[in-house]
C-alpha cells in the first residue's frame, strides 16, 4: 500500500468535527505517518465545498448565531485550502467524465480513478458502507484501515531511486506540462524542446546543447561529429556501461582501454598516455557514479596531443570538477536523462554539450538524419531527437534540480558518518577540486555477497553495478584481452555494491541500512524485527 484516496466523507471529517469523524483523523494521521501518499480526487472539488459549507453552518447553528450560505462557503474553501497543502489532486480524466448513465456517477467516477493505479498501490479510504461493498479489498473504513496499521499491515519501504517522492513534489507542472504537448501537438521538436536546451545551457554555462533521444546516441553522435570511423581508436575504460564503448564499436572504430583508480574508480590519467597512439582520435573519460573524472590531467594530456575529449558524464550530470559543471569541461560533453539518473526523464533521452559552433551545427544534423535544411542531407545521420513530451517532464525537473543536488551530498555525508571505520569497507572518495552528484552511492566490499543478502533479506534494495568489466565481455572478444589485463577495473567489479541513492532519502532509512551492513560485516547473524 503507497497511497491513499480520500473520498468526500473523509475529507470533511477532517475540515469539521461530527460523529465519527475522530476515526477518520486518526486513520489519515497513520497514513501521514507510515508515509503514504494522500489524494483528493479533482472532480469532487465542488461537491467538497457544497458538503464543508452545509456542515460549517449545522455545526455553528445556534439561536444567537447561523452563519449565511456564503459566510459558510468562505469558511469552507479556507479549510479546504488549508488542509489540502499536504495532499497530491488527482487530475479528473476526459474518460472519467462519462459517467452519467451510471446509477451513482460520483462513485463511478471514484472507481475509474482508482484503475490507473496497480491493484495494491491505491486504496480508497470511505465512511461510504457501499462503496466498500463494490470492492472489499480496496476500500477500506477509517476503522478498518486503524486496525490494518495495528495489526503491522503497514511496512515502510526503501526505494533504490524514489522518482515517486520527487513526482509528488512536481506533479502540477508535470501535468500541465504534459497536456500543453498534448494540445498543441507538436511531438517531435516541439516549443519544449528548445526551451530545455536553454535552460541546459544555463545550467551547464554551456553555449550550446543538443537534446538527443539517449544518452548512447549522445555518445555516437559525439563521435560521429568528429568523423571517428573504421581504423580509428578511441581511449576509454572498461568499468562502466556498455554504451561507452558499444558506440565506438558501431563505428567500426577500436575502443582502446585504461584501467582506473582505485579510489575513484573513474580513468587513470597516469595509464593514457602510454595508450595513446598515431590512431588515436578521442579520449573518452566517465563520470562514474556521480564524479567528474581528472578532466584537469586528462585535458592537459589530450590537447598536448591535439586529440579531443568527450566527456561520458551519464551518471555525473550536476556534479563539478573545480567549480565547473559536468559537461563543460571538454570539447563535447554527453549525459542520460534515462529515469534513474540525477536528472531523469520517464523514458530515454540525452544531450550533447559543447562551446564549440562548428560542432553543435554537425551534431545537430546528425540528429535529423543528416539534415542541414528539409531534404538536403550533406552529413549521414541518425534519427536521434527527443521527445517533446521528455523535454516537457525535464523542464519541470531542471527546476527542482539545484536543491536536488544538494539534497543527495547531504544523503551522501550522512552514508559516510554512518559506515565510518567499518572493517574492508570502502565508501565514496572524492577526488579534490571534486563535487559528485552521487548518481550513486556505491561502496567496495570484500564481503558483498553477505552484504547482499542481508539488505534483501531485510527488504532494501541494493545493485552490483558492472560486474563484468568490459575487456571480459563476450561483445568484445576480438580486443583479445584477458582476466588480469585491468586489476582494478577487475577487483572493483567483484567488490561494488550500490546503496539506495535519491535526493528524498531519510536519515532514519539510512540507519537502519547502515545498521544491517555493519551487522554482515561483522558477521552477525540476522534476527527478524
Amino acid at each position: 500500500m503507497k497511497n491513499i484516496l480520500l473520498d468526500v466523507n473523509v475529507v470533511v471529517d477532517l475540515c469539521v468535527d461530527r460523529s465519527g469523524s475522530a476515526n477518520s483523523q486518526l486513520a489519515v494521521a497513520l497514513a501521514k505517518s507510515y508515509g503514504l501518499t494522500l489524494w483528493v480526487y479533482a472532480g469532487s472539488v465542488q461537491t467538497l465545498q457544497y458538503v464543508v459549507g452545509s456542515e460549517v453552518r449545522r455545526v455553528n447553528h445556534s439561536p444567537d448565531k447561523t452563519l449565511s450560505p456564503s459566510e459558510a462557503r468562505h469558511k469552507a474553501r479556507s479549510l479546504l485550502h488549508e488542509l489540502t497543502q499536504d495532499f497530491q489532486w488527482l487530475a479528473a480524466l476526459s474518460g472519467e467524465g462519462v459517467v452519467f448513465a451510471t446509477e451513482d456517477p460520483e462513485d463511478t467516477q471514484l472507481f475509474h480513478a482508482l484503475k490507473r493505479f496497480p491493484y495494491a498501490d491505491m486504496h480508497l479510504l470511505t465512511r461510504d458502507k457501499q462503496l466498500h461493498e463494490k470492492d472489499p479489498q480496496r476500500v477500506l473504513s477509517p476503522e478498518a484501515f486503524i486496525d490494518f496499521c495495528k495489526q503491522g499491515g503497514i511496512t515502510r519501504s526503501t526505494a533504490f531511486v524514489d522518482l515517486a517522492a520527487q513526482q509528488d513534489r512536481i506533479r502540477p507542472g508535470l501535468e500541465q506540462n504534459m497536456h500543453t504537448v498534448l494540445h498543441h501537438g507538436k511531438y517531435i521538436m516541439g516549443p519544449e524542446v528548445t526551451e530545455l536546451e536553454k535552460g541546459l545551457c544555463e545550467f551547464t554555462a554551456s553555449r550550446h546543447c543538443i537534446s538527443c533521444s539517449s544518452g548512447t546516441d549522445a555518445l555516437l553522435m559525439a563521435l560521429m561529429a568528429l568523423d571517428i570511423g573504421p581504423g580509428d581508436e578511441v581511449i576509454t575504460v572498461p568499468y562502466t556501461w556498455i554504451s561507452t564503448a558499444e558506440v565506438v564499436a558501431l563505428l567500426g572504430a577500436r575502443p582502446v582501454f585504461v584501467d582506473i583508480k582505485p579510489d575513484t574508480m573513474n580513468m587513470d590519467p597516469d595509464q593514457v598516455e602510454d595508450a595513446i597512439t598515431s590512431k588515436t582520435k578521442a579520449i573518452m573519460p566517465v563520470g562514474i557514479y556521480g564524479q567528474c573524472a581528472d578532466m584537469t590531467r586528462i585535458n592537459a594530456l589530450a590537447h598536448s596531443q591535439n586529440i579531443p575529449v568527450i566527456e561520458d558524464a551519464a551518471q555525473s550530470f550536476g556534479a563539478t570538477h573545480y567549480g565547473q559543471k559536468s559537461c563543460a569541461l571538454s570539447e563535447i560533453g554527453c549525459t542520460s536523462f534515462f529515469p534513474s539518473k540525477p536528472l531523469g526523464g520517464y523514458g530515454d533521452g540525452g544531450a550533447i554539450f559543447t562551446d564549440a559552433d562548428t560542432l553543435a551545427d554537425r551534431m545537430r544534423q546528425i540528429r535529423v538524419h543528416g539534415q542541414k535544411v528539409k531534404h538536403e542531407h550533406p552529413l549521414v545521420g541518425i534519427n536521434g531527437r527527443l521527445d517533446t513530451l521528455q523535454a516537457g517532464v525535464l523542464l519541470e525537473k531542471l527546476k527542482l534540480f539545484p536543491q536536488e543536488c544538494i539534497l543527495r551530498r547531504e544523503a551522501a555525508g550522512r552514508y559516510d558518518n554512518l559506515l565510518s571505520g567499518l572493517p574492508g569497507l570502502q565508501t565514496p572518495c572524492i577526488a579534490p577540486g571534486n563535487e559528485s552528484v552521487y548518481a550513486q552511492y556505491t561502496i567496495l566490499t570484500p564481503d558483498r555477497e553477505a552484504v547482499s543478502k542481508r539488505l534483501k533479506e531485510a527488504g532494501i534494495p541494493a545493485v552490483a553495478y558492472y560486474t563484468a568489466p568490459l575487456h571480459l565481455q563476450g561483445a568484445f572478444a576480438c580486443l583479445g584481452h584477458k582476466p588480469g589485463d585491468f586489476p582494478v577495473a577487475e577487483q572493483v567489479a567483484g567488490q561494488c555494491l550500490s546503496l539506495p541513492m535519491n535526493p528524498y532519502l531519510k536519515r532514519q532509512e539510512q540507519e537502519k541500512i547502515c545498521a544491517e551492513i555493519k551487522e554482515a560485516v561483522q558477521g552477525k547473524e540476522r534476527q527478524e524485527p
